[in-house]
This record gives structure tokens, C-alpha cells and sequence, in this order.
């Protein structure tokens, strides 16, 4: 069961009701920047979480009104689900436990586990200033190396992006895509149970992607493994990280 650290307590709290009943997922952002992307990554993979472990769940997003329609444009090319609007929230679903999702204090929201997001920092030459954060087009030009950098640094954790880092993720996601493609020709074989359980063990925990990373990378250079579980590992932890990585498949010669 996924557990998440209650920003309000301390604790670690499951995130969702025993009997699996409806979660809604609050998510509050302030602006159009980095740093509410990734307030909308973090609920984009919690529900992605919640639903491979068999929870429904209903995702709403506050915002001003101002940079909401952009802000919803913007992370869907960062393969971030869409979001009801929060200032509609149904008052028949006022039963389902709520999660928070934010920058903001704890004590700013009512009853339900707040899940707190750090900041992300842009710490090269800003672009253009015309541009609604100066950091953006840069961060936008290539959105799933922007999401896969955001996703190896701990939720807790500010996030130091500059375009070497993002070069970097660019890097790991070419590898593994061709990696992924390659291993698509081999006869296919399961997850090995001991992988699966590393994996869920991992985003169970808080959320914890960087560790999810980390086991694929074992996965990878794992000597006795199949190629062909290889890749369904890679393909069922994508099911989670929405990084594309099979997009190679075919491409192979």
C-alpha cells in the first residue's frame, strides 16, 4: 500500500482509505513555473500510484485563474494527466479522502495528509524575459528530459536543474529507449517477482522515484536477467514514470 509523509505530522500516513474507497488529489500551484510543474508531477504520480494499486481517484488543480488554461497546456507536454478545476469541487464527493498537493504551509488546507513539493532552480542564463518564467523554453524544449530530471531528485529535496542536468536525463533517456527497443526482440519473459516487489517497495515509500531509477538501472546491468524481462520491467515501471521508453521499439535495424 502506497504511504506518504503527512507534511501537517511528520508521519507516514497510507494514501489511500482501507477499503480502497475514492482519494481525490488537491493540487494547489501558484503560477506558471518549474516549480508548479512539479507540484503537478507529484499528483500526476500519485495518481498513477494509487491506480496501479487498484484505487480510484479524483485529481482536481487550483490556480489562478490567470495561468490555469496555460498551465494545464504546459503540463500536458510534461505527460501530466489532465486535472478537474479545484474551484468546482463536487460537494457529493466531499466523503473521499482528500491529499494535498503543494508548496503551501500545511495549516493552509483542511483535513486530509498534505504532501509537500520543494522548489525547482534554474541556476544557468535565464531565457528570454519575455517568456512567462525565463527558464521554460528551455526546460519545455525536451519535456520528458525535463520530467525524468525531476524525478531523480527526492520530492523534499529542491530540485538544481541547469542545462547540464537536463543533457544529462536527455542522455539516460536515449540509452534506455534504445536499451528498451533492443530488448523488445528477445522472447518475452515476466517481471521476476524480486524486481516487481523492488519497484513497488520503492514508490510505495513516499513516492520514492529516485529509487524506482535506481532499480532500473540495476535491471539493466543485471548479468543473469533475460532481455526479455528486462524489458517488461522497463515497461511496467512506465506505467508509473510516463517517460515514453518504449518509443524506440521498431526503430532498431
Amino acid at each position: 500500500m502506497l504511504h506518504i509523509r503527512d507534511a501537517r505530522t511528520g508521519e507516514s500516513v497510507p494514501a489511500a482509505p482501507a477499503l480502497r474507497g475514492l482519494t481525490r488529489i488537491e493540487t494547489a500551484a501558484s503560477g506558471l513555473d518549474p516549480t508548479a510543474l512539479r507540484v503537478l508531477l507529484t499528483a500526476d504520480l500519485l495518481v498513477r500510484a494509487l491506480e496501479l494499486g487498484g484505487t480510484p481517484v479524483w485529481a482536481t488543480l487550483t490556480a489562478p485563474r490567470q495561468h490555469a488554461a496555460e498551465l494545464r497546456s504546459t503540463a500536458t507536454a510534461l505527460a501530466i494527466r489532465p486535472f478537474e478545476d479545484g474551484h468546482d469541487l463536487s460537494a457529493g464527493l466531499g466523503e473521499a479522502q482528500a491529499i494535498h498537493v503543494t508548496t503551501a504551509p500545511p495549516d493552509t488546507f483542511g483535513e486530509g495528509p498534505v504532501v509537500r513539493v520543494a522548489p525547482v532552480r534554474w541556476e544557468a542564463e535565464p531565457a528570454p524575459e519575455h517568456a512567462p518564467h525565463p527558464a521554460l523554453p528551455l526546460l519545455l524544449a525536451d519535456p520528458e528530459a525535463f520530467r525524468l530530471a525531476l524525478l531523480s531528485v527526492p520530492r523534499s529535496e529542491t530540485a538544481r536543474l541547469d542545462p547540464g542536468a537536463l543533457g544529462e536525463a536527455a542522455g539516460r533517456l536515449a540509452r534506455w529507449r534504445r536499451a528498451v527497443a533492443g530488448w523488445a526482440r528477445q522472447p518475452s519473459r515476466p517481471v521476476p517477482d524480486a524486481v516487481r516487489a523492488r519497484l513497488r517497495s520503492a514508490w510505495e515509500d513516499d513516492l520514492d522515484l529516485p529509487g524506482v531509477l535506481r532499480v532500473l538501472r540495476d535491471v539493466a546491468s543485471a548479468p543473469d536477467l533475460a532481455d526479455g524481462a528486462r524489458f517488461e520491467t522497463y515497461a511496467y515501471a512506465d506505467r508509473l514514470l510516463a517517460l515514453d521508453l518504449a518509443r524506440g521499439l521498431g526503430s532498431l535495424a
